[in-house]
């Protein structure tokens, strides 16, 4: 059983990290190059913020019956929103304002709450740039007498959430550089209209979000990636016959320079998933998924670049059988160290 995978130094960076003392510049292509660090503990650092037990516990939290399938609005969704608040308090994530919730507006009279926190990429040299991270936490609640835990839709990304918030924390505490700030998203109301991350983006398109740091506000030319986690969980629906497999969607909407990072992350960490950059090879899918039913949709139509990691829509899915059980660990902590390392690249 893989429980701690092997994340190899980059074999490209090693010749250049005995040539200097503080940062280095590698050519990833041959018209990308990506600020790196001298960073030998990397492996440490990343290792001792994931495991498998932490994540099976945080998704069987928010599939347990005290959540009551986080259906907005509900009490059950309070108990996840103020668990992912710990997290993010956890990880030392600064607020904006007084608190990380806001409130959200679903229709019909429900009221849920998004929860934002923020990682400045330095504290001493203040970053104007802002990478968002997001995934949805609301589900389907119960349903004429029946619970829906929503482990994998999406309980499963909001674990990769919390957990790559501890991991770029523990980064910077350890002294890591970002060029760009991490603000994180636990969305509420997808299930309703994608109401929490249109909620979320015309906090930044009214300049209602400001710095912690500096206190200016963000604007959308602020925004400069934004990337939606939404089921990552599950190993049922392969992309070949490989259960170690990710989909991103989006990858289209990077530089051209850019295009090929996740590969080449996935080849020199030697993690080596079964990558596919479509829904399953669908044009009609891959538009659907990525532009219209999902959260990154509401950045792609105010065109920020945007993508979406996911392992595919199951048999399970909406269904009571979306349980922790049904969910491979293993393979999710593979999935969130690749996201890790691509995302730490786009910084």
């Amino acid at each position: 059983m893989l429980t701690h995978p092997k994340i190899f130094t980059f074999s490209f960076l090693k010749a250049v990290l005995a040539l200097t003392a503080i940062f280095s510049y590698t050519h990833i292509s041959s018209q990308v190059i990506v600020k790196r660090g001298n960073w030998e503990k990397e492996e440490e650092i990343v290792l001792n913020s994931i495991n498998t037990g932490k994540l099976e516990n945080a998704i069987g939290f928010l599939a347990d019956t005290i959540c009551a399938g986080r259906a907005t609005g509900t009490s059950g969704s309070m108990e996840a929103a103020a668990w992912i608040q710990r997290e993010f308090r956890n990880a030392g994530l600064m607020t904006f304002g007084k608190g990380y919730g806001r409130r959200v507006y679903a229709g019909n009279g429900k009221t849920g709450r998004n929860i934002i926190g923020i990682l400045p990429g330095s504290i001493s040299i203040p970053r104007q740039k802002y990478i968002i991270i997001g995934a949805h936490y609301d589900h389907l609640g119960i349903l004429n007498g029946k619970l829906f835990p929503g482990a994998d839709s999406n309980a499963s990304g909001v674990a990769a959430l919390t957990t790559l918030a501890s991991i770029f924390s523990d980064m910077r505490h350890a002294g890591k550089v970002y060029d760009s700030n991490i603000i994180f998203v636990a969305f509420d109301a997808k299930e309703l209209n994608l109401s929490g991350s249109q909620s979320f983006w015309r906090l930044i398109e009214n300049g209602e979000l400001r710095d912690p740091i500096t206190n200016r506000q963000i604007f959308p030319e602020d925004i400069s990636l934004m990337i939606n986690i939404d089921q990552i969980g599950s190993t049922l629906s392969p992309v070949g016959k490989r259960e170690d497999y990710l989909i991103m969607l989006g990858n289209n909407s990077l530089n051209r320079s850019e295009r090929n990072l996740l590969q080449i992350c996935n080849k020199d960490t030697g993690l080596n998933m079964d990558l596919c950059l479509s829904y399953y090879g669908s044009r009609n899918f891959t538009d659907l998924f990525y532009n219209k039913i999902a959260d990154q949709s509401i950045f792609v139509q105010n065109r920020i670049p945007a993508v979406m990691f996911t392992s595919g829509i199951t048999l399970n899915n909406n269904k009571t059988r979306d349980t922790v059980a049904s969910l491979d660990m293993n393979i999710l902590l593979k999935r969130i160290l690749l996201i890790y390392h691509w995302t730490s690249m786009m910084l």
